[in-house]
């Protein structure tokens, strides 16, 4: 969660800078300027950044091995559909603020501050409770998640709903992510780096599946307020994917215990012939 605040406060930072920027002098400006902080971090990995020796005996098909796993699998398919859900109505906020609620163009930078503020309380709550009650945490992100989506298809034609609805957009959406990047590495502990990397490429898989869905509802005809049900659609898929890991989970857990007590039952009835 506390590396993720980065992202976060990057968003109640970056996202509305740029957004004035580009209103004020251009998008290219804001391209130029993002170009100029992309070196600005390279030189701080370089200069800041130690060297960290390989590890010993770590082999890429060990860390591929991980993948097998199909609890793996299904926690980097929420990943994807649970913050898909986000960027589906957040690609598009713009028009959908601007002449669905009637927000001036200007209002778009403060609209994503709160955007942003949510994201970072999200973020800080997600990863409190990660460690204590994480798939319960999931059900409860995701479903809300899912529900305000779907929320803001009709919030979204007034002003304070619609600012209202942002904010706890950005928070259940971040509430997610500590507790998706931990199910991961709990999962695939045999493969902690490669399995957070692919994860990472799975939040962004999400974006981009969710902003192509969005922009083609929009382009069907129905709406700027039609990406918030095709988000709605993906969180509540996630939630689904996490009540079936779940489940799956049990499963395993009560077949290794039944497994254990079978063997403690074999066990005193060898002991006793060996000794006749």
């Amino acid at each position: 969660a506390m590396m993720f605040t980065g992202l976060t406060v990057a968003n109640v930072v970056g996202v509305p800078f740029g957004t004035f920027l580009g209103q004020s002098a251009g998008w290219r400006a804001t391209f130029l300027v993002v170009a100029g902080l992309g070196v600005l971090g390279l030189a701080g990995i370089a200069g800041l950044v130690p060297e960290q020796p390989r590890p010993e005996g770590v082999r890429i098909r060990h860390e591929l091995a991980a993948f097998r796993n199909a609890q793996v699998l299904l926690a980097m398919a929420m990943t994807v559909l649970g913050f898909g859900g986000v960027f589906a109505a957040i690609t598009y906020i713009t028009p959908m603020m601007t002449e669905t609620a009637g927000f001036a163009d200007s209002s778009v930078t403060w609209l994503l501050v709160l955007f942003g503020l949510g994201m970072v309380a999200g973020n800080l709550i997600g990863g409190r409770f990660a460690d204590r009650r994480l798939m319960p945490l999931l059900y409860v992100s995701l479903g809300s998640l899912a529900v305000v989506l779907a929320l803001f298809s009709f919030t979204a034609h007034n002003k304070v709903a619609a600012a209202v609805t942002l904010t706890l957009i950005g928070a259940l959406g971040f509430a997610t992510v500590p507790p998706l990047q931990k199910r991961v590495l709990d999962q695939a502990s045999a493969a902690p780096t490669l399995a957070s990397a692919v994860n990472i490429g799975a939040f962004n898989l999400g974006n981009a599946l969710a902003a192509w869905l969005g922009g083609i509802v929009i382009a069907a005809g129905s709406g700027y307020t039609a990406p918030n049900w095709v988000g709605a659609a993906l969180a509540g898929s996630a939630l689904v994917l996490a009540v079936v890991s779940s489940a799956l989970e049990r499963r395993t857990a009560a077949t290794g215990q039944a497994a254990v007590e079978a063997a403690a039952v074999r066990q005193p009835q060898q002991t006793t012939t060996a000794a006749r």
